[in-house]
């Protein structure tokens, strides 16, 4: 019997079991923090060799670069070889940034806000009005982002595969405001989707009547596999060499989630043409990133085949984390008929979608019992879920132990908050 086949009197009764269980665990004191997609203390110690010996005193690149000092503005070519591989971009498509893709993507906006990009009739802070798609649930950072350019972002409904292209591909041809789209490709944020080739192919035929219109494909997740047969992703830049639209896309990436979140290096990959463009751009902005820890990197990981020999480890602590995850919802709220989950194949997140209207409740029940969890609403532009559904799940920083209480919490505040809206109707 699911919670809907539930009398009144089964019902309120059952509601008064939750608030009894939700009482206990706030006797419990707990002080558990799940609201950021956090590496573990444990992952983060993986890496630590890199800040011993790895250089030894080494300070000269392979090709005679001393990374001590000024220059070389588009990263040393062994860092440029490790990441290249790992975002499908080649040598003359990368320029390595400082430690954060996040940046990269502010900085790319701000210039083209200033300066425009390659094909810009004019800077986009002189348009009247500059639109965003926001492909939801989605980053949450790359709304806010948005705002804080004053960007006005147009929520685009998210498919098992992707983005709704049927509305990206109406709405960019028709609307020259709309300069770009956001998209998190491979084990989406949160909803762990991957798009489908089907989509990717249809994103590279995009006949946008802005002719400096971007899509910023954040592959953040793109070898944060779950299994030993990752889901696969075509590679968006070669898809736009054969439409001829090359300069319609900037890829970014990084090894927050691999290194060091706050010292690992990042990256933009794009045409040639593009990255000659943002170079000349970016030059009178710095006159090289820490080449220091790029040169780290690379001797840390020697190339793509360490790094994803590395990646392993990773997976060997996390997955068990998703795997308490997963369960608990099976076992506690699946029997009930509440709510749709995601499960994901990689990537550091689970998007759970409870009844409608019970979302911001169920974040407000767990922190009264010391979860904390994402705020509810914030995969939505402006921080509204219309629907008041979805929760980001992050399991990757608390142990083991830490989930699984936190998980019972959550599983209680799901079922309290349901039965509450049940009976108020």
């Amino acid at each position: 019997m699911t919670i809907f086949e539930y009398s009144r009197q089964q019902l309120e009764k059952f509601y008064n079991e939750q608030v009894s269980l939700l009482a206990e665990y706030k006797a419990k004191g707990l002080k558990l923090d799940m609201s950021r997609g956090k590496p573990a203390p444990e992952q983060l110690d993986l890496t630590n060799e890199m800040l011993t010996h790895c250089l030894d005193g080494d300070h000269i690149s392979e090709r005679g670069v001393d990374c001590r000092n000024y220059g070389v503005l588009d990263g040393i070519f062994e860092a440029k070889r490790l990441l290249m591989p790992m975002l499908g971009i080649g040598r003359y498509e990368i320029i390595i940034g400082g430690n954060s893709s996040l940046q990269l993507m502010y900085d790319t906006i701000a210039r083209a806000m200033l300066l425009g990009v390659k094909g810009s009739p004019k800077p986009w802070c002189k348009c009247d009005r500059v639109k965003w798609l926001c492909p939801s649930p989605g980053y949450d950072r790359h709304f806010a982002m948005c705002e804080a350019f004053g960007i006005e972002m147009i929520t685009v409904p998210m498919n098992a595969d992707g983005p709704d292209m049927d509305m990206v591909e109406k709405l960019v041809s028709e609307d020259e405001e709309i300069k770009g789209i956001w998209c998190v490709p491979k084990y989406a944020n949160p909803t762990g989707v991957t798009y489908s080739d089907e989509v990717v192919k249809r994103f590279a035929n995009l006949k946008p009547k802005a002719p400096d219109f971007r899509i910023f494909w954040d592959n953040a997740y793109c070898v944060h596999d779950l299994y030993d047969e990752p889901e696969n992703l075509l590679n968006i830049l070669e898809e736009c060499k054969k439409t001829g639209k090359q300069d319609m896309v900037f890829i970014f990436g990084s090894t927050s989630k691999i290194s060091f979140p706050g010292g690992g290096i990042a990256a933009i990959g794009a045409s040639e043409e593009n990255i000659s463009f943002m170079k000349e751009q970016m030059s009178y902005q710095t006159i090289g990133y820490d080449k220091l820890n790029q040169l780290r990197h690379a001797k840390f990981f020697k190339d793509f085949d360490g790094l994803m020999e590395h990646m392993k480890k990773h997976r060997s602590i996390i997955k068990p984390k998703f795997e308490i995850v997963l369960n608990a919802l099976d076992e506690q709220i699946k029997p009930l008929g509440i709510g749709k989950w995601s499960n994901p194949k990689g990537g550091y997140f689970v998007s759970f979608n409870g009844e409608e209207g019970t979302a911001k409740r169920i974040v407000a029940l767990c922190a009264e019992t010391g979860v904390v969890l994402t705020k509810a609403g914030a995969a939505f532009p402006y921080g509204k879920d219309p629907e008041d559904k979805n929760i980001r799940i992050a399991p990757t920083y608390p142990t083991c132990d830490e989930l699984k209480a936190a998980m019972e919490v959550f599983c209680v505040a799901v079922k309290l908050a349901t039965a509450e809206a049940l009976l108020n109707k």
